[in-house]
C-alpha cells in the first residue's frame, strides 16, 4: 500500500511541475506575442532599437573599462598596504 501512496505521490509531483511548466511557456508566448503585434503595430522601430543597442553596448564597454581601472587601482592601494604592512 505504501508503495502505491508513493507511486501516486510522485505522479502528482510531476503532474504540478507539468502544469508550472506549462504556464511558464504559455506567458513567455504570450509576451512573445505582444513583442512581435508592436514590432507589427509599428510600435516598436527595430532600427531605434538597434541603435539604442549600440549605445547600450557602449555604455557596458566604458562602465566595463571603469570596472577595470577601478580594480587596478584597488590593487595598488592593496600592494602598498601589504608592503607597509611587511615593513613594521
Amino acid at each position: 500500500m505504501a508503495a502505491l501512496e508513493d507511486a501516486v505521490d510522485r505522479v502528482v509531483k510531476e503532474l504540478h511541475a507539468t502544469r508550472r511548466q506549462v504556464k511558464e511557456a504559455q506567458d513567455r508566448a504570450e509576451r512573445s506575442d505582444q513583442l512581435l503585434r508592436q514590432f507589427v503595430d509599428g510600435r516598436q522601430d527595430p532600427a531605434a532599437l538597434a541603435e539604442r543597442v549600440k549605445e547600450l553596448e557602449a555604455e557596458n564597454e566604458d562602465l566595463r573599462d571603469r570596472i577595470r581601472r577601478g580594480r587596478e587601482g584597488v590593487d595598488r592601494i592593496l600592494a602598498s598596504i601589504r608592503f607597509l604592512e611587511d615593513r613594521r
